[in-house]
């Protein structure tokens, strides 16, 4: 898939094997990718297979380059892995979206439904979806159906 989306794009492919993680490695792409791509691309496409059997200083390394510390411009990073038990897991919180989700909702729905169906309860659509904005579009979609 990393291979179809680099050339969508079109983007550089930078390979790097399972095994040949490490951060001699990572740095060595990251100083590639602070260059302009080469000619026909527009980005750079970072393919880190196993991140899983990464070394902790290249993961160490990964997570100030990832949180835009040291982000190469015009990078996308995508990892495989087999194993999430090695890696350092980061949870993103969705917390907070609930009242904008909550208003997104509301204007779908008074552009869509029928003036004379009664709203169904936004905040707790979104609620139900845990403030995933995909899902509480697809809720809503189907109250609009049924409508």
């Amino acid at each position: 898939m990393a291979m179809a989306l680099a050339e969508m794009i079109p983007a550089e492919i930078h390979h790097i094997p399972s095994q040949e993680c490490n951060l001699e490695n990572i740095e060595r792409v990251r100083r590639t990718c602070q260059y302009v791509p080469m000619a026909g691309c527009k980005m750079h496409l970072v393919l880190v297979d196993e991140a899983d059997r990464m070394s902790d200083a290249a993961q160490v390394s990964l997570l100030s380059k990832l949180d835009a510390t040291n982000f190469p411009p015009s990078t996308i990073f995508i990892f495989t892995s087999n194993d999430s038990a090695r890696l350092r897991v980061v949870d993103f919180s969705s917390y907070g979206l609930a009242a904008e989700t909550t208003e997104l909702l509301a204007r779908i729905w008074n552009e869509n439904a029928p003036s004379s169906t009664p709203a169904p309860n936004f905040a707790r659509l979104v609620k139900n979806s845990n403030n995933n904005v995909r899902e509480s579009l697809m809720r809503l979609e189907t109250e609009l159906m049924l409508a």
